[in-house]
């Protein structure tokens, strides 16, 4: 008989936010193993809900043999903290309460998002339903917030410590997705009495993501569509968000407005896209166009179309998150522009398979270098992406980690 399983996933299938993506992936790969109950939000990443989700609590449905049960938020404004604030708070009283409604389990794996909250719905789940705690941390909070001063008060920030390294500590195993990551945990603690920890890297399905020709009609078509044609494409494509430093790269960007024979994507939203827009259009930065998020399934044209893809995390990120936006350029067989940390998990990654070029951010003078060397060799500059679809292969995909999970979550059991 297969055992219980809890996830609480936060976002879950359909929504497009990347932890959504990775856990929708990793249950369908866990249901052979597990009895799975998955715990998230209603589809909303965007911020809005649809009607059909705002008649009742909670909504119990099917995806793919596993339960799910969606909870309601209300709808937020990605720019707005407090509309934020009230949406992740509402999901973590009523996933809560929906954990009430089910049966014991042999298992609870939880993840870091909503930040801190996440972690204290899994000790909470396994006070309630018993079964071994798996926390997963995708982003060390409060040392992400404290990265990038997105919250200055001391005395929030120390309490929020306390409480995640709690969770922590009541975890029976701790999964983080990258070698830096464990320093970061190991320093949390002081290098004693540190909980018991893997690491896992994240990944993307690379049978759904591979290289195409240009040549491909899709590849024509977006961009045709998008005014990319002709062009040598440097594309950022993810969440234009608060850890990515975008608002000073934006402006290094700006240096280029008179090349027309580069143009700069970006491909997605988020928190600080509306920034990033304005310092365009103030600029005249004729050479830099908005896309719309691409639906999964036309992932692989819109990464395929680029020459080479921003991989960025602003200075600070080391050892607190990992831009799983780096599995999908090296599944498409791109080459990377990484502003890296030196020592941090994408950049081990990069230059282990030599897949790009890399610069430590925050050296805006020496990423204006690395952009002028790019436009010099390009040739030579899009040949090293083949390179980290190679690495990929070899040591990131898919199955490779989600075995990993499965038998890191069956070893939990043994003391």
């Amino acid at each position: 008989m297969k055992k219980k399983l809890l996830i609480y996933a936060h976002y879950f299938y359909p929504d497009v936010a990347s932890t959504g993506q990775i856990l929708t992936e990793l249950t369908e790969g866990m249901r052979d193993t597990f009895d799975i109950t998955v715990i998230c939000v209603v589809p909303s990443y965007s911020g809005t809900v649809e009607e059909k989700y705002k008649t009742k609590r909670m909504y119990m449905e099917e995806y793919k043999g596993m339960k799910v049960i969606r909870v309601r938020v209300p709808e937020f404004q990605k720019s707005n903290k407090i509309s934020r604030i009230k949406n992740l708070v509402s999901y973590f009283l009523n996933a809560l309460l929906a954990t009430f409604k089910i049966e014991k389990q042999d298992y609870i794996f939880t993840i870091s998002q909503p930040p801190i909250l996440g972690g204290v719905l899994g000790v909470l789940g396994k006070w309630i339903k018993g079964g071994r705690l798996i926390y997963n941390i995708q982003d060390f909070n409060p040392e992400q917030t404290m990265a990038v001063g997105y919250s200055k008060n001391k005395l929030l920030l120390n309490v929020v410590m306390a409480v995640d390294k709690f969770s922590c500590k009541v975890s029976d195993k701790v999964i983080v997705v990258g070698r830096d990551m464990q320093e970061t945990l190991r320093n949390r603690f002081n290098n004693k009495k540190v909980p018991k920890n893997v690491f896992i890297n994240n990944w993307i399905n690379e049978k759904d993501i591979y290289p195409l020709g240009q040549n491909h009609p899709k590849i024509i078509n977006f961009k045709e569509k998008y005014n990319l044609k002709d062009k040598f494409i440097i594309m950022y494509s993810g969440n234009i968000g608060l850890y990515y430093d975008l608002e000073n790269i934006i402006k290094v960007i700006g240096e280029f407005k008179d090349r027309q024979d580069v143009v700069f994507a970006f491909v997605g939203d988020g928190t600080v896209k509306d920034k990033v827009e304005a310092y365009v259009n103030e600029n005249n930065l004729n050479n830099v166009t908005f896309i719309p998020y691409q639906d999964k399934a036309d992932l692989i044209y819109s990464l395929n179309a680029a020459d080479i893809h921003w991989v960025v995390n602003a200075k600070g990120i080391k050892g607190v998150s990992v831009p799983s936006k780096l599995y999908g350029v090296m599944a498409a067989g791109k080459p990377v522009l990484g502003v890296l940390d030196e020592g941090s998990e994408a950049r081990l990654i990069v230059e282990e398979s030599n897949c790009g070029v890399c610069i430590e951010p925050g050296n805006y003078k020496e990423i204006k270098n690395k952009i002028n060397y790019i436009l010099e060799n390009k040739q030579r500059i899009k040949s090293l992406g083949q390179k980290g679809r190679i690495y990929l292969e070899q040591n990131l995909t898919k199955d490779v980690s989600i075995n990993k999970y499965k038998e890191q979550i069956l070893m939990t059991d043994i003391r």
